[in-house]
């Protein structure tokens, strides 16, 4: 299955990738490494659905792959991240429970944003709503941390520029906590990298992103408990490929943004982020962006 998900993702359009610097005149070992790069450059964005990428060695910072990184692109619920990061800051108590106001559910209805499947008025543990954000992409679950936190979207929203000028995210500006658009909520696919960077370097942020599913346990508005799931494995037609593994990410789409999906993985022992944006898709079509995925970190 995994070879025809693979042969799909390389049967999609090409993009050149970004040239390398020549290297001065003499410099023979550069000049072939340059060109080796080049080529190690080409062969990653080869197929790429998506028209913004950028792949990083965490083991050693090196950016392996650039498409369009610093052009400006809509984040979607790759937002989310940004959200737990702040939130995970700001709630001392992630065992306290939270009262989700009644008031943030129409316009979020409205506007039909995804939901963890909160209710008005649910009284829901600090750390059910972060897994809520990010495995499903709960809109509900991220307004309640916001609210929690600062006690607005307005306020959150605040805090999470700062966080974002504080991490060098210098093409950044979010406007919701949600992701839903805004022509005044966007960024880039290497700001992304620095914020997903950031936030592996938190423990419980990263228990968040590699978790497939959670079990939250009973509430005033469900005595049974729901389950939420992460949006990536449960879209994904698989997380393994040779020599390695997608350990776990964060999706995004509107229609302004595309598909998005920042990722982390391990091929051969050595540790890996991709973040893309703008696949052409749906929800409801293939998943291009994962398919992205599954296309370069077998190749490095």
């Amino acid at each position: 299955m995994l070879s025809a998900v693979l042969a799909l993702a390389i049967g999609g359009s090409t993009a050149a990738a970004e040239p390398a610097q020549a290297s001065p005149a003499g410099e023979t070992s550069v000049a072939s490494r340059s060109a080796s790069s080049l080529l190690s450059a080409s062969n990653l964005t080869s197929g790429l659905y998506s028209s913004n990428a950028i792949l990083i060695d965490l083991n050693n910072g090196q950016m392996r792959m650039k498409k369009n990184i610093n052009q400006k692109v809509y984040p979607a619920s790759m937002t989310k991240m940004m959200t737990v990061l702040v939130a995970l800051e700001g709630l001392p108590d992630k065992q306290k429970k939270i009262t989700l106001p009644a008031s943030i559910f129409p316009a979020l209805k409205k506007e039909g944003a995804s939901m963890a499947g909160f209710l008005p008025g649910e009284k829901v543990k600090g750390i059910d709503l972060l897994y809520g954000s990010m495995l499903p992409s709960g809109a509900d679950a991220s307004m309640g941390l916001a609210y929690a936190v600062a006690g607005s979207e307005a306020a959150f929203v605040k805090k999470m520029n700062q966080k974002a000028k504080k991490l060098g995210m210098t093409h950044t500006h979010f406007a919701n906590v949600t992701g839903l658009h805004d022509p005044n909520h966007y960024t880039t696919v290497k700001d992304m990298s620095i914020l997903l960077r950031a936030g592996l370097k938190n423990a419980t942020f990263r228990k968040l992103i590699t978790t497939e599913k959670h079990a939250i346990g009973a509430t005033n508005s469900h005595p049974n408990g729901l389950t939420v799931r992460s949006t990536l494995s449960e879209s994904a037609p698989t997380l393994q490929f040779k020599g390695g593994k997608i350990l776990g990410g964060k999706t995004g789409y509107t229609r302004a943004a595309g598909l998005c999906l920042a990722s982390l993985a391990v091929k051969n022992g050595r540790s890996y982020i991709l973040v893309t944006a703008g696949a052409d898709g749906t929800p409801w079509t293939k998943p291009y962006h994962i398919l992205d995925a599954l296309n370069v970190y077998p190749k490095l």
